[in-house]
């Protein structure tokens, strides 16, 4: 009888040292949190200036923002001005504009704990206005004995608008604390656009070179931007 009460006591003791320490270990895990944060980020594509900087024939600029208004989803816009002008054998021609893209971009990538870095794919809505300058043009005979003759009469249009739709994806990564440098893709297609009477929009500022069989247009930009936070959950 002695050993049975002794041997009870003791599965009962080891009982709840099993039960405490069990508790001890889910009262530390319950107490680990991820607090992410939500803000607006700013920035600007460094690769326009880059591009300004090694092109004669071009120049432009855009600012960018973003809100993060879930987990996963962002809403975005971008605002920017380009000029671009082409000086070829047959036609010399210069393009002035500005433009805005407003959308949002999905972020596929589950960062681990403390990471904020993005693989995203996301759309936009764009819309610009610009005009157009023809500055030269070859005017063909036909006929070898009147050669074809350049024309330099400048003629102007202005008032021009241009929509299109873009799929957008990007990688973004955090380099130091809430300063982010990412790289995106973009594939446009032309929803509308008012033509120049007698002449074509070789470039649309926003959408990029224009194309006679395809209403397509491709982009990138390299962007560097920072969050502001605001709160944390």
């Amino acid at each position: 009888m002695k050993h049975i009460l002794i041997f009870f006591i003791s599965i009962s003791f080891t009982s709840s040292f099993s039960v405490m320490a069990q508790e001890e270990n889910t009262a530390v895990t319950d107490t680990i949190t991820k607090n992410e944060k939500y803000g607006l980020r700013v920035g600007a594509d460094i690769s326009k200036p880059i591009r300004s900087f090694f092109e004669d024939d071009y120049t432009g600029f855009e600012i960018m923002a973003d809100f993060r208004v879930t987990k996963k989803f962002y809403a975005a816009i971008e605002l920017g001005n380009e000029t671009k002008d082409r000086f070829e054998e047959n036609l010399n021609s210069s393009t002035n504009g500005s433009y805005a893209k407003i959308g949002f971009n999905f972020n596929s990538y589950n960062n681990w704990l403390g990471m904020n870095n993005e693989i995203s794919a996301g759309m936009r809505y764009g819309f610009s206005t610009f005009k157009q300058e023809l500055l030269g043009y070859t005017i063909y005979t036909g006929d070898d004995t009147f050669p074809t003759t350049f024309i330099e009469n400048p003629i102007e249009y202005k008032g021009l608008t241009a929509h299109w739709a873009e799929i957008i994806m990007s990688i973004k990564t955090e380099i130091f604390n809430n300063l982010y440098l990412s790289l995106n893709v973009q594939l446009k297609r032309k929803i509308s656009e008012d033509k120049p009477e007698n002449f074509k929009n070789l470039f649309i500022p926003g959408f990029n070179r224009t194309y006679d069989f395809s209403e397509f247009g491709v982009g990138y930009g390299y962007t560097l931007s920072y969050l502001i936070p605001i709160f944390k959950k």
